[in-house]
């Protein structure tokens, strides 16, 4: 088949190799083509080849890129999915399949044209496996492989061969979950990378700087494990609050980390081999550090993530306080005006909310 992988970073390289190894034809949909060479590899810890696959092009354009693919699959960051949802209702066909990867951020709704239209569409829950950048356009090492993935789709009668091609690429077992929604509220990047920024720079303004900011997992501490237990039982609540939307597979941090006090919680983060060495976003200035506003730990994760979170809790009519007073004090510093806002797309209320994620 044609796959168009949109994104030439970390997941976007990752995947491409999983395509191309597998014998499909491969375009990268990336804004700096010409630093793709033909064969892309993924390595382990220890730099040994794991996988290598030969893509057909990377282009820029989005003609070349959508106009032919039968599969695309989106691994951009939420706040740049409109304008990419837009292209590719421009180029591509009824027929072709669309995923985004991972699932968070409310590209069912930007979407919503292709899916109208006739186009298959889903959302995997998390990406296959962590993964970083060794040289862009050649390289990317892999830290670990989940062992299951989760996926669904509107329509839902289409899941099943998605969930098929997806298992294929990946050798990964791939459980089918009733509805995007599951997927959507998934407390990943939402809850952990926001909860624990604020903790971070809770008395950040114009004029602080830092002389060291500590590395986001290995240094995290007890402050940061509080405030996302907070936010996650909140989302819980919500899940518990909508029980027509079969929200069970939004799992809780708690449980996913095994670590049910804050305590536990810092231990799990400090000691997980594939966060270690991951730095905080942030940009070197006169005396020190300043956080790095412009970052997606900002800018998507905060206004297409946490954001989406409260917007549910308040159509479900569940008070969320922890999340609020995450998003007020991210509402003090934000640099980026763009927002997701379900209004846009005709959803306002509870009923609405249940019309669209059980389609």
């Amino acid at each position: 088949m044609k796959f168009t992988i949109v994104g030439g970073g970390n997941i976007g390289t990752l995947i491409a190799v999983h395509c191309a190894e597998k014998g499909h034809e491969v375009t990268i949909m990336t804004s700096a083509p010409e630093v793709f060479q033909d064969t892309l590899q993924i390595v382990d810890e220890k730099d040994q080849l794991l996988r290598e696959g030969k893509i057909k092009t990377a282009t820029s354009d989005p003609e070349v890129a959508y106009s032919d693919a039968d599969y695309i699959i989106v691994t951009l960051p939420a706040n740049l999915m409109k304008p990419c949802a837009d292209a590719i209702y421009s180029y591509a066909g009824k027929d072709t399949v669309i995923g985004v990867v991972p699932g968070n951020g409310g590209s069912e709704c930007m979407f919503r044209p292709c899916i109208e239209r006739g186009s298959t569409f889903f959302l995997m829950q998390r990406v296959p496996s962590i993964a970083r950048l060794v040289k862009k356009g050649r390289c990317v090492r892999s830290t670990g492989y989940k062992s299951s993935l989760y996926i669904s789709s509107i329509p839902k009668a289409r899941a099943e061969v998605c969930s098929r091609v997806m298992e294929d690429l990946f050798e990964i077992p791939c459980e089918i979950v009733p509805g995007l929604l599951n997927l959507t509220l998934t407390p990943s990047n939402p809850i952990l990378h926001t909860t624990r920024l604020r903790s971070l720079f809770k008395d950040y303004h114009e004029g602080v700087v830092y002389e060291k900011i500590p590395l986001f997992y290995e240094e995290w501490d007890d402050d940061s494990s509080r405030i996302l237990l907070s936010c996650d039982e909140e989302l819980q609540k919500i899940c518990r609050s909508i029980p027509e939307l079969k929200l069970d597979h939004v799992v809780p941090l708690s449980e996913y980390y095994e670590s049910p006090t804050p305590e536990a919680l810092t231990r799990k983060m400090r000691n997980i081999e594939a966060f270690k060495g991951i730095g905080t976003p942030s940009v070197r200035v006169e005396g020190g550090f300043i956080p790095d506003l412009h970052s997606r730990y900002f800018t998507a994760d905060f206004s297409f993530g946490l954001s989406i979170i409260r917007q549910v809790g308040r159509m479900a009519g569940v008070d969320t306080p922890h999340i609020d007073e995450t998003m007020a004090w991210y509402s003090k510093i934000a640099v980026e005006p763009a927002s997701f806002d379900y209004r846009l797309y005709g959803i306002t209320d509870r009923d609405s909310l249940v019309k669209f994620y059980n389609q």
